[in-house]
């Protein structure tokens, strides 16, 4: 794994550790070959076992959307709550795929929250990080006084940086993402690209919405501290996105910190969530960031 910091908008490393090769078991998951396309019936099937409580809400009435909440055996006052945006290229992905991540910050004792939004070909941008925004003020009008983290995979990050960045999102609910968002943290998130393809610039266009759709727009060096996470093997989301949204906070004086694993593609980053791999290094960052934001 690397640590790095980041000078003149460039990646410099500081630690270099060796990571352990994993075994990917490809003929049990293959739904792990391609983050587009996940069936994660395999690696969701122990979550189905396990002793959270799980809760279906419905958070906007108007477009049919709900969100699930995975509760923790023990909660107290001081129960932080996480809620993870799910990827899928704004097109595809639902929150019952991603059980195991629930199940896995509930057992690690947060209430998870996993809102569904709606997608393309339904809506274009920017309905779907409309509906997070509206998810993260439905949580917060319902568990007040806690900490709220957000994070999400590739397009679930694009939409979680937007609503801690962007603060007309969650200022339609009275909201100040400083205020209400305790951090960020973004796995694989494709948070500064010019869409190239018939389907996103359909999703993201006309050009001139462009800057809108791009989280360094938005950075003053305000925003609630960030983790940008990403696998050198990600052949999916391009590097220039982690290094521009890095080199933007960092010429801002803003709080951010950058992790990039060798030997992680697009989908190891959530692989890393599962059974399959339960010491991985993105795993155990993830958690102890969140821990010293509690």
């Amino acid at each position: 794994m690397h640590d790095y910091i980041i000078i003149d908008n460039c990646f410099h490393p500081i630690k270099l550790f060796d990571m352990k090769k994993y075994f990917f078991f490809l003929a049990l998951l293959p739904c792990l070959s391609a983050c587009m396309d996940m069936k994660l019936a395999a690696v969701n099937l122990p979550s189905r076992f396990n002793d959270n409580a799980i809760q279906t809400m419905q958070y906007d009435s108007k477009n049919a959307l709900n969100l699930d909440i995975y509760t923790p055996t023990q909660v107290t006052a001081n129960t932080n709550v996480v809620i993870f945006f799910y990827g899928g290229r704004w097109e595809t992905g639902e929150k019952s795929d991603y059980r195991f991540m629930g199940a896995l910050l509930a057992d690690h004792g947060y209430i998870a929250v996993l809102p569904d939004y709606r997608k393309y070909p339904r809506v274009h941008f920017p309905a779907f990080v409309q509906d997070g925004a509206a998810a993260v003020a439905w949580v917060a009008a319902h568990y007040p006084g806690r900490r709220i983290h957000i994070a999400g995979h590739s397009a679930g990050a694009h939409i979680g940086a937007l609503i801690a960045a962007d603060h007309s999102y969650l200022k339609k609910y009275n909201l100040d993402p400083d205020l209400t968002i305790t951090d960020f943290i973004g796995l694989a998130g494709p948070y500064d690209f010019t869409p190239a393809g018939d389907d996103l610039e359909k999703i993201f266009g006309p050009p001139a919405n462009y800057p809108r759709m791009q989280v360094p727009t938005f950075i003053t060096g305000h925003e609630p501290p960030m983790l940008l996470m990403w696998g050198e093997d990600d052949k999916d989301v391009a590097a220039y996105n982690l290094g521009r949204l890095a080199g933007k906070i960092h010429a801002a004086g803003g709080d951010m910190a950058v992790k990039i694993y060798p030997g992680v593609d697009h989908a190891g980053m959530m692989k890393a969530f599962t059974w399959v791999e339960p010491d991985s290094p993105v795993r155990r960052d993830f958690f102890d960031y969140l821990e010293a934001h509690q």
